[in-house]
C-alpha cells in the first residue's frame, strides 16, 4: 500500500527503503528478544517471525507510524496467532485422517499380518540346508523324492529337515 503523496503504480521511496534499513538495525534485537520472553517461543521459531514480520510490513508506509515498537509487536504476534491456528487446523486434520485409518484397519487381518512376517523371519533365519528343502516342499510343491534327487540326498534326510524346520519355526513363533 502506497502513501497518499505517491502516485498510484508508483513503488515506494527512497525514503521509505532507508525508514525500513533503520527500523530493521533499531528494533530487531528487541522484537526478537520480545517474542521469546513474551510469548515463550523458542529462538528459531521468534526468527522466523521476525523475517515474517520485516517482509510484511515492507509493503506499508513506516512515516505513517508513531510507535514502531508497538506496531512491529502487533504484526509479530498477528503472525505469531495465525502460525497457531494453521498448525491446530493441520493437526485436526491429521488427527481426523489417523482416526478414521486407525478405525478401518481389522485387528485381526493386522495380526494375520504380523505372524506372516514373523513366520517369514523364522524360515529366513533357519540353517541353510534345513531351510532349502522346506523352501522346496512347502513353497514349491516338490515332493520329496524329487528333493532328494535335486539335492543329492536320501528321502529320509529330506524328511528330517522338514520336520526339523517345522519344529524349529514353531518354537520359534511360540517363545
Amino acid at each position: 500500500m502506497s502513501p497518499p503523496d505517491v502516485p498510484p503504480g508508483r513503488k515506494k521511496g527512497i525514503s521509505d527503503a532507508h525508514a525500513l534499513i533503520a527500523w530493521h538495525s533499531s528494533h530487531s534485537g528487541w522484537l526478537h528478544r520480545y517474542l521469546v520472553r513474551t510469548l515463550h517461543v523458542q529462538p528459531s521459531e521468534a526468527d522466523d517471525i521476525v523475517q515474517d514480520t520485516w517482509l510484511r510490513i515492507s509493503h506499508t508506509s513506516l512515516s505513517d507510524v508513531e510507535h514502531p515498537r508497538a506496531f512491529l509487536s502487533r504484526v509479530a504476534v498477528n503472525l505469531f496467532r495465525d502460525g497457531r491456528r494453521r498448525e491446530h487446523v493441520r493437526s485436526s486434520h491429521l488427527r481426523l485422517v489417523f482416526d478414521s485409518c486407525r478405525d478401518s484397519i481389522d485387528p485381526s487381518a493386522m495380526a494375520e499380518q504380523e505372524g506372516n512376517l514373523e513366520l517369514e523371519r523364522a524360515i529366513l533365519d533357519l540353517p541353510e540346508s534345513i531351510r532349502d528343502v522346506f523352501i522346496l516342499s512347502r513353497f514349491r510343491s516338490m515332493t520329496n523324492r524329487d528333493i532328494a534327487a535335486q539335492l543329492g540326498i536320501s528321502v529320509k534326510t529330506v524328511e528330517w529337515r522338514i520336520g526339523r524346520a517345522i519344529e524349529l519355526c514353531a518354537h520359534r513363533l511360540r517363545g
